[in-house]
């Protein structure tokens, strides 16, 4: 019996070492990665400003997280005006931070009315396709309507969450990456703090979304935590992207634009309006959208 013990205690000292190893080599990489990405982008002022920009949108997720280690399960009624905030904003992001400057990117390279409207409509159907694609494919769980997808009941509930969290934050990401591709300082500066301030509530209601389904505090703050991680990866890949060519703009902003309406007509305003609170999630989305309207006109 002490035999035994002896010879299980070294192995289990040896598998210690050796994660802790394994995790430091994994740090190491990780920060040798970002270093790696970083002097890539030092030639690339607009994908380094995306990546920026889309790391203080991590950064809001992260903090709107953190109220649900210490606060109680929010009120439904807070959650669905918060969803509603959230929609609002992205809503006026898809109208003056990307529609408006795609159309004005066609007329600028010498396009008719007829051509600016057609390509720019052309793009936001396509960004709504590549979304609607992503929710058919990817299994994924709903806060409330529940899991959809090919072999969702496969994959543990954690990771349909986030999945469905990352459905959520890619338009977010590519639309500030394409914001900093194309738009003036000041205006992708004003989207991409419209969507640093909804991502703080974002971050807290889906947390909280995952502690009333059950999760720990600690596991659903560090979900919540790590699904802004999308954002800043989205963002410089969409900047990236349109950077090469300034023929792709208008697309790359309907594209965007359409991948933000998809999630909210099909994911943020249902989920707002299932629970029975319509008046206070429609007033958090009027709001939401009259702030970003601010930000967005009296910054640009």
């Amino acid at each position: 019996m002490n035999d035994s013990s002896t010879g299980a205690a070294p192995g289990a000292q040896r598998m210690r070492l050796k994660t802790r190893v394994g995790l430091a080599i994994s740090v190491l990489g990780l920060w040798a990665l970002c270093a790696l990405v970083w002097n890539g982008l030092q030639n690339n002022p607009a994908a380094r400003g995306a990546l920026l920009a889309g790391g203080v949108a991590a950064l809001a997720t992260a903090l709107g997280t953190l109220p649900v280690l210490l606060a109680q399960r929010p009120s439904e009624r807070l959650q669905d005006t918060l969803f509603g905030f959230g929609a609002g904003v992205m809503l006026a992001a898809c109208a003056f931070s990307l529609v408006i400057p795609g159309l004005d990117a066609v007329r600028a390279a010498g396009g008719s009315a007829w051509a600016a409207s057609g390509s720019v409509g052309a793009a936001i159907l396509l960004g709504g396709l590549a979304l609607l694609a992503m929710d058919k494919l990817l299994p994924h769980e709903h806060f409330i309507k529940g899991r959809e997808g090919a072999s969702a009941q496969q994959l543990r509930r954690t990771w349909l969450f986030v999945i469905a969290i990352a459905l959520h934050n890619i338009p977010e990401g590519l639309a500030i990456g394409v914001g900093y591709a194309g738009n003036e300082g000041l205006r992708a500066n004003a989207l991409a703090i419209g969507i640093a301030i909804q991502d703080v509530p974002e971050g807290f209601v889906v947390a909280a979304a995952l502690l009333a389904a059950g999760y720990g505090r600690l596991l659903a703050v560090g979900i919540g935590m790590a699904s802004g991680l999308v954002e800043p990866i989205g963002a410089v890949v969409g900047a990236s992207i349109v950077g090469h060519s300034a023929m792709l703009l208008p697309w790359g902003l309907g594209f965007a634009a359409g991948a933000m309406l998809f999630v909210i007509s099909h994911e943020i305003i249902p989920e707002s309006h299932r629970k029975g609170h319509e008046v206070f999630a429609t007033a958090g989305l009027m709001l939401g959208f009259v702030m970003m309207m601010v930000l967005d006109t009296a910054l640009a």
